[in-house]
């Protein structure tokens, strides 16, 4: 190829559908990127949900934050399936996905405003931005990629007609937005549906397994450090060692737990039709949405016993242990089958997450819940084992 030829292609490339069978496909820098610069409005929405619960507003902490995130995943989910079948990685691609990024950044700077005041303005208009972007991808995919133009054409035409609807949910009243939320939510989540019914798209199983698993490093990365500044913080104001360790001690052990739970599972062998696969991305708002907890509700219980008395013992062990069972049951549930587990493997995370929810009302939640999910782990170990020298 010509130096002119290759300058050429770098500007501008036929956005044509990429094989699902491509050797050596791996996460591409822009990917990687795209996915620290959405982790900032994770940070920001389980900052705001924080502050929320430490201020006593626990109802509509929880409500604001699966709304807020549900925007930030959807955008993310839309983009990484959209980049497993036509990243092309020519300048109009990029451009695109920067606008994207930008978006995410105007959702994080109204993730606060949203949850303390129900006020979702800015971040509609940032939703929007990112899925009018979305809408250009797929004009650009109708346009060179024929044999799925059909379906190139319905995500476009489904995704630019529900921008308008939430754009038109800003005029209506504040009575009925957490309604015309679910309504235009659920249409959302049913393009993909109606769309791939036309042709569907080329992803690559192991590509989208690598993405989902990033991102969830990233967000149990993000836990982690929301931890260890609130624990940090704690320490150099009251000095509270005996309360604030227990807390510490079990919050590492449950990350710790929940990113070996994770990548137990081979995932690329669940990624196998255009039904479990779509299921299979549409379970990860609650493991992502969870995992980003983790980090907030350990510095609400960290809050909590060293003075911040707006919840009950109860609430604030709650806050911590409902987001852990969350992500250990839906990881379990995305994956039973294809990892074909024998009847006591298949029976230990469920009871571990029903162990989980009944350590709430203990006097040290945060770290027996990272026992129960250390001990998850480790009885899961002991059973794979078991099951190999029986083999």
């Amino acid at each position: 190829m010509s130096q002119s030829t290759h300058a050429f292609t770098a500007w501008y490339r036929p956005m044509l559908a990429r094989h699902a069978g491509e050797e050596h496909r791996a996460a591409s820098a822009l990917e990687l990127f795209f996915d620290l610069c959405f982790v900032a409005a994770v940070a920001q929405a389980s900052s705001a949900f924080e502050h929320e619960m430490v201020s006593g507003h626990s109802g509509r902490g929880l409500l604001g934050y699966a709304l807020v995130f549900f925007a930030i995943w959807w955008a993310w989910m839309n983009f990484t399936w959209f980049a497993a079948a036509y990243d092309t990685d020519d300048v109009p691609y990029r451009l695109l996905t920067l606008i994207q990024i930008i978006g995410a950044l105007i959702v994080a700077a109204g993730a606060a405003e949203a949850l303390e005041s129900g006020d979702f303005t800015v971040i509609t208009w940032g939703y929007v931005v990112m899925r009018l972007a979305m809408v250009s991808q797929w004009l650009r995919a109708a346009c060179t990629d024929r044999e799925r133009r059909h379906t190139a054409l319905r995500y476009a035409v489904g995704i630019l007609v529900l921008q308008v609807g939430w754009l038109v949910r800003l005029a209506l009243p504040v009575d009925g937005g957490t309604a015309t939320f679910a309504v235009l939510a659920a249409l959302e989540l049913a393009v993909p549906v109606w769309a791939e019914r036309a042709e569907g798209t080329t992803w690559h199983p192991q590509h989208i397994a690598e993405r989902y698993g990033l991102f969830t490093l990233i967000v149990l990365g993000e836990s982690v450090m929301a931890a260890s500044l609130a624990v940090s913080t704690a320490l150099d104001t009251h000095k509270n060692l005996g309360s604030i360790l227990p807390i510490a001690l079990g919050g590492l052990l449950t990350v710790f737990a929940l990113w070996w739970m994770y990548f137990a599972q081979d995932a690329p062998r669940r990624l196998r039709t255009q039904r479990t696969a779509m299921l299979w991305g549409y379970g990860h708002y609650v493991v992502f949405a969870a995992a980003a907890a983790v980090g907030a509700a350990l510095a609400v219980n960290v809050a909590h016993v060293t003075g911040s008395r707006t919840l009950t013992n109860v609430q604030a062990a709650a806050v911590y242990t409902v987001p852990v069972a969350l992500f250990v049951t839906c990881v379990w549930l995305l994956h039973r089958r294809a990892a074909q587990l024998s009847t006591a493997a298949n029976v230990l995370p469920p009871v571990a997450a029903l162990a989980i929810l009944s350590s709430t009302v203990t006097p040290f939640p945060v770290l027996g819940t990272g026992i129960i999910t250390s001990l998850l782990i480790t009885g899961s170990l002991v059973l794979v084992r078991h099951e190999g020298s029986d083999a």
